[in-house]
């Protein structure tokens, strides 16, 4: 079969020829794989550089751990499995979904990790509440307009996003955003601007993307001086613009802020289940009724190689249609 290869951590994937995969034990099944997204977890596992490869071995691997295809009885699943961006795949049959009418596969394999990366943490480690109001820090990628709209679901009182893009981030509005903060204005404006949201309408939740120097700011712009506060839930999901920030002392001490992240190795193994069997089930279905909007490119799998690193824009999804 066909299947995207890595032959050396760090290189270029590419298309080859592969034994096809056999299924090894009573949890597994074969699945033939009919779309699989490409996502910034899939390169740094790829890479190396996502801390959850930092002890795998550096041997040739197939690509992509989870995707849409049909198992033997043509039942349409979406799963977790082992080079998923290949013809055919073995997938965990405890980790997989079945698909409803109304949503293509191009759509059903951008989204889950999406919702991994939006829902968990609004309901695990948020703990969101309806009427509450919530700011999405780096909302204008992919993960980031799902957030928008998994938040509005949950039934945000207010939305506010930040972004660099101020075109991508108007089309937010339409997505059940109410207010934008420019990234790009410089620090005191943006530090200002916050002051001035979270004393109008006090922000309960901080869903975070980009972490760096934007988390130190609003972070920063938190700072108590001495009175009552309104208790902020901040929760770290992502790291595009820096891994390492500077946190002041005094701003853990003067204000009621809890810190906490969200990913691989932070949810417990209910909270997966719960993944599996409530939420991605739930939001496929309101993508079927076209009540959640996924926004997606697709490309061939035999075009790995040239498109393994395209940029994607817009808050787009790659995907690998096969």
């Amino acid at each position: 079969m066909k299947a995207a290869v890595m032959y050396q951590q760090g290189e270029m994937p590419q298309y080859a020829d592969v034994p096809d995969p056999v299924v090894k034990s009573d949890d597994e099944l074969l699945i033939s794989v009919k779309a699989a997204a490409i996502k910034h977890f899939d390169k740094s596992r790829a890479k190396g550089t996502h801390y959850s490869a930092e002890n795998q071995p550096k041997k040739a691997t197939l690509i992509g751990g989870d995707g849409v295809g049909l198992l033997a009885d043509g039942t349409r699943v979406y799963a977790l499995g082992d080079g998923m961006i290949a013809e055919k795949a073995i997938i965990d049959k405890r980790r997989m979904v079945k698909l409803p009418e109304g949503i293509d596969d191009a759509s059903a394999c951008a989204l889950p990790n999406a919702v991994a990366g939006s829902a968990m943490a609004l309901r695990f480690r948020a703990k969101m509440q309806a009427g509450e109001t919530v700011l999405i820090n780096g909302a204008t990628g992919f993960t980031g307009k799902i957030a928008v709209q998994v938040a509005k679901h949950y039934g945000a009182k207010k939305i506010i996003v930040t972004g660099r893009n101020e075109q991508t981030l108007k089309s937010l509005l339409t997505l059940g955003a109410d207010e934008t903060v420019l990234t790009t204005q410089n620090d005191e404006d943006f530090i200002a601007q916050i002051r001035n949201i979270h004393s109008q309408t006090p922000i309960d939740i901080m869903i975070d993307y980009l972490w760096g120097h934007t988390a130190e700011l609003l972070l920063a712009s938190f700072k108590g001086n001495g009175s009552f506060t309104h208790k902020t839930r901040f929760v770290s999901i992502g790291s595009i613009t820096g891994d390492k920030i500077q946190l002041s002392a005094e701003n853990l001490r003067s204000v009621d802020l809890q810190l906490s992240g969200s990913g691989v190795g932070s949810w417990t193994k209910d909270e997966m289940k719960l993944l599996f069997s409530e939420i991605l089930p739930e939001m496929f279905q309101l993508t079927a009724e076209n009540k959640l909007k996924v926004d997606t490119i697709k490309v061939n799998l035999k075009d790995i190689e040239q498109l393994w690193e395209m940029e994607v824009t817009d808050g787009k999804r790659l995907v690998v249609v096969i």
